[in-house]
């Protein structure tokens, strides 16, 4: 695992991009694709700024996956993942290959997750973009996480802690609108990418991020499996990293 802790939020999404940029480069170079995870939120907004303007990707050759979206939200509703992505990357990177959103408006909820379960496991994935939530969720995978499953996407309920995170972004005006169910990918799935681009600003996620990277591997704290995989790197600015003792710049 690799801890990179800059002053501001706009640093580190920018070096979370760079650093990324080099998996996405790299995979093309060896295999003539890359299979990209993305996340959304607003600890994305800075990393994603930087990577939409990346001109050394040939974009065209790559297929996008996003970790999790509502169920029942409209595609059209501002806080849709779909649309969120759709907004700022899908359409401002020039002939993407490929983006393979997930519909939480299907009909059928199991169909989707089937469809969705065959279509990620045709190949690897070479680089996971994510974020932690405030409760230490990874994608929406809530605490007590399933740390088993090996299934690539499952459907789940919300809890209060995520749910509550979501209006105070403001993506929602009330509690009540925040649907209680949603589509997301698995701890086993974001674990098996070649490599994890962790971008966590504020000081909202302190907490989370020192059980993330200081705490014991638990389920009551999702994004602790990081610890696990070899090809971490978390990009923090300081607010995020206040409470860090400061001994896992490196680990």
């Amino acid at each position: 695992m690799i801890l990179s802790v800059d002053q501001s939020r706009e640093v580190s999404g920018a070096q979370a991009a760079m650093q990324g940029a080099l998996f996405i480069r790299s995979a093309l170079d060896e295999r003539g694709e890359a299979r990209i995870i993305l996340a959304t939120g607003a600890s994305q907004f800075n990393m994603l700024e930087s990577l939409v303007e990346r001109t050394d990707i040939d974009w065209g050759k790559c297929t996008v996956f996003h970790l999790d979206d509502y169920i029942g939200l409209s595609r059209d509703h501002p806080a849709s993942f779909t649309n969120y992505l759709n907004q700022r990357f899908v359409k401002r990177v020039p002939n993407l290959g490929h983006f393979e959103a997930i519909n939480g408006t299907a009909a059928d909820t199991t169909i989707e997750i089937t469809r969705l379960n065959t279509a990620i496991k045709t190949e690897p994935i070479d680089v996971a973009f994510i974020g932690i939530g405030e409760n230490g969720h990874l994608a929406f995978n809530d605490p007590p996480a399933n740390f088993e499953t090996k299934i690539p996407y499952l459907r789940v309920s919300l809890d209060h802690a995520c749910r509550t995170q979501q209006v105070s972004e403001g993506w929602f005006d009330a509690l009540k609108d925040v649907p209680s169910e949603a589509i997301t990918m698995s701890i086993a799935q974001i674990l098996s990418a070649h490599a994890i681009i962790c971008t966590v600003p504020d000081e909202r996620k302190a907490a989370a991020v020192y059980g993330a990277i200081e705490g014991r591997v638990t389920n009551l704290c999702p994004a602790s499996a990081l610890q696990g995989h070899e090809n971490t790197w978390l990009f923090l600015d300081k607010s995020a990293a206040k409470n860090l003792t400061g001994s896992t710049a490196n680990v």
